[in-house]
């Protein structure tokens, strides 16, 4: 049940009266929320403020800079508030059709006309969230030093301090780094969405796809599409639009292990159990 105070504030900053709140499933981070109101539904995200700070702040840019972009729809950020020591982001409502092949066709061409969007460097300005962990950003001119510094690294001390891992695993990641120039083909810093599970896009009721829960930074575009094949693929009418729309550069596909290793370690130390085994397993292919 949503706090009073939330729902006060709620209809201060959208001047309208909510009528209800229904639960909607957000994971093991937020408590998710559609609230209808007297001139239609909007969705709120609440967490704890203390646990999470700026999550909301961050998400609410990533989506604004997807937005920017015009190459694909992500729902509207609409206010951020805090109360009764939650954080809240309100969003415009999407209510979700069917995915169908034309419809994930566009999803994969929106997807490769985001990853057209470069800088000259590797990062972003600010750190953001990938799931409920930090993720940082710190910018790099080089793809394989951000990969290293910026998420294996990281992510590796954490689980090894908490026990998940060893120090021999660690002795494996320090192989694959002393490799890891030579282990792709270079391309300039795409836009990506960060965290591109099948969890993290909707295909709305008029066959229009849109992103959400972003994890924004400029990285190598082949970490977006390895995301969506770590748990069953997103079907070939994505990945035939996608490689139309923008072609992967030759044996992407002897590469996506090689990323996956970051969600994997995500995955390590928010759940642990079969993770483990998964990360360690991809990471003899690199040996």
């Amino acid at each position: 049940m949503i706090h009073q105070e939330i729902i006060a504030s709620a209809e201060t900053v959208l001047s309208k009266k909510i009528i209800r709140a229904e639960p909607v499933h957000g994971g093991d981070i937020n408590q998710v929320y559609c609230l209808q109101t007297s001139s239609g539904p909007f969705l709120i995200k609440i967490n704890s403020a203390s646990r999470f700070p700026d999550m909301f702040n961050r998400e609410a840019e990533g989506l604004s800079t997807i937005a920017e972009t015009g190459a694909i729809n992500v729902p509207r950020a609409v206010a951020l508030g805090e109360a009764a020591g939650y954080s809240f982001l309100l969003m415009d409502w999407i209510e979700a059709g069917r995915e169908d092949n034309p419809a994930m066709a566009k999803l994969g061409e929106g997807l490769a006309k985001l990853h057209r969007n470069t800088m000259p460097l590797f990062g972003l300005g600010e750190d953001n969230y990938v799931g409920s962990l930090q993720q940082s950003n710190r910018i790099h001119g080089e793809w394989s030093d951000f990969y290293r510094a910026e998420r294996l690294q990281p992510l590796l001390k954490i689980a090894v301090d908490n026990g998940q891992l060893s120090r021999a695993d660690t002795l494996q990641f320090e192989r694959i780094y002393n490799n890891l120039p030579d282990l792709f083909e270079p391309e300039a810093p795409a836009l990506l969405h960060g965290d591109l599970w099948s969890g993290n896009f909707i295909i709305d009721k008029n066959k229009q796809p849109y992103l959400i829960d972003p994890a924004v930074y400029y990285g190598h575009r082949e970490m977006d599409i390895a995301m969506t094949m770590l748990f069953g693929g997103f079907g070939a009418a994505f990945y035939d639009a996608y490689q139309y729309h923008f072609p992967l550069a030759k044996g992407f596909e002897q590469r996506l292990k090689l990323w996956s290793l970051y969600p994997l370690l995500v995955h390590v130390n928010l759940f642990g159990g079969v993770y483990v085994q998964q990360l360690r397993s991809y990471v003899k292919s690199y040996l």
